[in-house]
């Protein structure tokens, strides 16, 4: 397995074990469960990703990861607003979230324009 398959493994794990800790307030309960499921799903999308058929399937697999990277970074974003901003893990999921939507960004456009090496082979 590659290191980015490692760290986007990982990134879901401190996800979920960041969302187990949230606070049984009704507000955080909504975040929690969306948070639960975008962090998860970078991973499994990557996996995927690694798994792609062509260079295009793999442009878009990828362009997935970066959404629900995002769609990570935001809700921790709306976790800070609520109050989180200082805590520790939460700071650093926040970045964690910001860096891979970077790679995948520049992964989609490396891939674009070199299609011959795009698809990572397992």
């Amino acid at each position: 397995m590659d290191d980015l398959a490692d760290r986007t493994k990982q990134f879901a794990v401190s996800v979920l074990r960041f969302c187990a800790r949230l606070p049984a307030k009704a507000e955080f309960q909504v975040v929690r469960g969306q948070l639960g499921r975008s962090g998860g799903s970078v991973g499994a999308n990557y996996r995927a990703a690694r798994r792609s058929r062509s260079p295009a399937d793999f442009i878009h697999k990828l362009s997935i990861v970066e959404e629900e990277a995002d769609e990570s970074a935001y809700l921790l974003e709306i976790l800070g607003e609520l109050g989180l901003e200082n805590d520790a893990a939460h700071i650093r999921l926040h970045g964690e979230a910001n860096q891979l939507t970077a790679i995948m960004v520049a992964s989609k456009k490396t891939a674009r324009t070199s299609p011959q090496r795009a698809v990572p082979r397992s």
